[in-house]
């Protein structure tokens, strides 16, 4: 049914159609529609046979679906930010127990300082926890890919994150088509966990392992996201002949075949970055673009052989690791470690900055001309970040260096105010 929605309750009727058994909640923007639309959901029956639980605190969340994932519950969590910080001990314990739990994530930035918009910094967080990472470029993928999540953490017994960016998806009012619960049903089979916690056969979840077997434990999870690379193709090939769409898979090719300089990003992004490349491949420019859908695991191969022809990839990513630079093109770069062609890493959109058309274009416009230094901060302003360099070296007592960068701009009274 086509419907013009908000992207969080267009998630949370997703979940629903996926009869999840328990629901543990702690609210955070800009998730927090998720679970707020679907606790109305479990309150009015139109979710059944599902218990809704309001917990203390984001680690309370997610401690409370690996009970009862554990107990053979089809279960369900989302956070975002701080939030993912504070359940960190929980998110590795879920990956390790090998619980097929399914995760939103609203992508938002990390303070400090305080910031409530969108960048990758949460999920980026966890890229090592051992859970799968699905990243959407739509509310309509948001809807489809969360679907398919289930199937797939339960297929694997392990758990999966769909990352969705924070407002530019998650408040963002787009015309979605929801699938019907028939639909669903007949992607999603009921819940059939591997491992259940069961008096009447008793069994340890969690246990101590020393020396001896941690390293097998952790490379036999490490094997299952290998088991990932040829599942999620499949699945999204199953979900296309029921939904009749294509919203799954490891990667998405953009009028990349063939082209000398291919722009590879992940999320919601893309939209406008299409819009960009559009106008540039018209005026002779041999480019195009590649999203990735899956993160985590990594598609290597797949990666490799979009790439084999191109000459050069300018990776966009929100998310910067401090002290060395991009994480997307890390692993881009690992990737094609003995590829020729040449990587550029490119940072933007942090906290939430715009990322326009037109400073897309010049950006694109200098990797083509090799003038990106490496890494590229995208549309930042030198000026401000120079003068706070100078107070530093020329003040011992220089302050806080955000509040003197919103002095500088003139929103002060703004950051007070937060």
């Amino acid at each position: 049914m086509l419907k013009q929605v908000e992207g969080s309750h267009a998630v949370a009727e997703a979940v629903g159609l996926c009869r999840p058994q328990v629901i543990s909640a702690y609210p955070i923007t800009p998730q927090t529609h998720i679970v707020e639309d679907l606790g109305a959901m479990v309150k009015s029956g139109e979710i059944k046979g599902c218990e809704f639980l309001l917990v203390e605190s984001e680690f309370g969340a997610l401690s409370a679906c690996i009970g009862s994932s554990a107990a053979g519950a089809r279960s369900y969590t989302a956070t975002s930010s701080q939030g993912m910080l504070f359940m960190m001990e929980a998110v590795y314990n879920a990956s390790g127990m090998g619980l097929p739990i399914v995760m939103t994530v609203g992508n938002r930035a990390i303070g400090a300082p305080i910031n409530i918009w969108n960048d990758w910094g949460d999920s980026m967080s966890a890229r090592d926890a051992g859970w799968i990472q699905l990243f959407a470029e739509s509310n309509q993928q948001s809807v489809d890919v969360h679907i398919q999540a289930f199937k797939l953490a339960e297929q694997l017994s392990m758990p999966v994150m769909v990352c969705m960016d924070g407002f530019i998806l998650t408040h963002s009012y787009t015309r979605v088509d929801i699938p019907t619960q028939e639909q669903v049903d007949q992607f999603l089979p009921p819940f059939s966990p591997r491992q259940v916690l069961d008096p009447a056969s008793p069994l340890s979840m969690g246990a101590m392992v020393g020396p001896e077997a941690f390293t097998e434990v952790r490379y036999l999870a490490h094997h299952k996201q290998q088991e990932a690379l040829d599942l999620i193709p499949k699945q999204a090939a199953e979900f296309e002949a029921i939904f009749g769409r294509d919203s799954g898979g490891l990667i998405k090719k953009w009028d990349s075949d063939g082209a000398e300089t291919v722009v590879l990003t992940m999320g919601s992004v893309i939209g406008t970055m299409k819009e960009v490349l559009a106008g540039m491949r018209e005026d002779g420019h041999s480019i195009g673009a590649i999203t990735l859908r899956s993160f985590r695991p990594f598609p290597t191969a797949v990666l490799r052989e979009a790439l084999k022809d191109a000459k050069r990839v300018i990776v966009f990513e929100k998310s910067l690791a401090v002290g060395m630079g991009g994480i997307l093109s890390m692993n881009v770069r690992m990737a094609l470690q003995d590829h020729p062609l040449k990587v550029h890493s490119v940072i933007g959109g942090l906290g939430g900055r715009p990322i326009t058309r037109a400073n897309l274009r010049r950006m694109f416009e200098k990797g083509l001309r090799g003038e990106l230094e490496e890494p590229h901060f995208h549309d930042i302003n030198m000026d401000i970040v120079n003068r706070e360099i100078e107070r530093e070296k020329s003040q011992w007592k220089s302050g806080s260096t955000a509040e003197n960068i919103l002095q500088d701009i003139g929103v002060v009274a703004a950051a007070k105010t937060i």
